[in-house]
């Protein structure tokens, strides 16, 4: 049986991009004490998700390299590997991605954002490619970002067909007014995102971790999916703080989608 903990960053939304990079230096340091392999950020959690009707200042292609710089400096000082949501500057302009970073503070490489969702096209007038996946120590994960997890299964299926035993899930979600607050993770009264984080578990046999800022009336929270679609845990709504989950990477045995036809 080999076990691996990891740690979801279910902290509070950045007030501005340099507060962003002091919370994820935190957050690592604290991931890192409480002895987890891989922590992960929410979407876009540097330099804080672009809210319609939200200020933020324009991409700063100067400020994401230097704020890469010091999570890396920050994953290497305290051993642990990185899930970083941010946003990215391409050549083909301004992309969301998540860099993930080694223990020693290597940038193992990128996902960027495949599907976006409409509403986010007139921000992001770009999108990425590929479903890479990445090795720390036993454990081979992949990222899907938001709203490519919660609608797209394939973006889920490609990371686990390719040995993921584990996909991260960043993304960002607050509350709308008027909108449904749940206080129990996969409420039937709510939508039906936390349901679809279970199914891309169980279509699978694979872990998958949900992460999520806190925000009041949160309408998701950050949770973590076992290979049988149940709940292994979830952060309370709206509570700031590092969600801890040990992963026995034996019940992720990627059975379901190994089977799936081509």
């Amino acid at each position: 049986m080999t076990i691996v903990r990891i740690a979801l960053a279910n902290l509070r939304e950045p007030v501005g991009p340099a507060d962003s990079i002091d919370l994820a230096c935190q957050g690592i340091a604290a991931a890192a004490q409480a002895g987890a392999r891989v922590v992960c950020f929410p979407e876009c959690f540097v330099p804080g998700y672009r809210w319609p009707g939200r200020a933020l200042a324009p991409a700063d292609a100067a400020f994401l390299d230097q704020a890469l710089q010091q999570v890396r400096a920050a994953a290497a000082a305290a051993g642990i590997a990185v899930v970083l949501g941010t946003e990215r500057v391409t050549p083909a302009g301004l992309q969301i991605a998540a860099a993930v970073i080694g223990p020693d503070g290597e940038l193992l490489g990128w996902q960027d954002k495949v599907q976006l969702d409409p509403g986010e096209e007139g921000v992001y007038p770009c999108h990425g490619t590929g479903r890479p996946v990445f090795a720390v120590g036993p454990l081979t994960f992949g990222v899907v970002i938001c709203h490519e997890g919660f609608r797209y299964p394939e973006t889920v299926r490609a990371a686990a067909r390719q040995g993921a035993q584990l996909v991260f899930h960043p993304f960002a979600a607050v509350a709308e007014p008027g909108s449904y607050r749940p206080t129990t993770h996969g409420d039937p009264a709510n939508t039906f995102h936390e349901k679809a984080v279970l199914c891309r578990a169980a279509e699978n046999t694979i872990y998958v971790a949900s992460v999520n800022c806190a925000s009041p009336g949160a309408p998701m929270t950050s949770a973590v999916a076992r290979p049988d679609g149940s709940v292994l845990c979830w952060q309370p709504y709206g509570q700031a703080g590092l969600l801890l989950a040990d992963l026995d990477l034996s019940q992720a045995t990627r059975l379901l989608a190994q089977r799936c036809r081509g």
